[in-house]
């Protein structure tokens, strides 16, 4: 959820900057982000890889039980499968922000 949060936060910083610029006649310096804080291309990088792990695990699961193979449990299936289907919607709406985001941008007068 910490994700979410952190895209919430850049989706109103973006839209702030967007009225900023708006309303400047000349574009101002963009500051530089700090060092020791991630950039945005490494966390989304990390949770499409996360969801990917996510799908990765439910579908060995989903093979482990139609093998037959002992200790695997249905309800354990259909967890792993609906945590993967969840992560994935959640993953397409933060590409859907993104892309609505640039477009936003992409419009802007110069």
């Amino acid at each position: 959820m910490s994700q979410g949060v952190e895209f919430n936060r850049l989706m109103l910083e973006m839209r702030a900057m967007q009225m900023d610029a708006m309303a400047r006649a000349k574009p101002t310096p963009v500051e530089t982000p700090d060092a020791a804080a991630p950039s945005f291309a490494d966390m989304l990088g990390q949770a499409v890889n996360k969801v990917s792990a996510t799908q990765k695990v439910a579908s060995d699961l989903a093979t482990a039980f139609e093998v037959g193979q002992k200790g695997v449990d249905l309800t354990d299936v259909m967890i792993a499968s609906q945590k993967a289907n969840v992560s994935f919607e959640a993953m397409t709406q933060v590409r859907n922000k993104l892309v609505q985001a640039y477009q936003d941008i992409m419009q802007m007068p110069v």
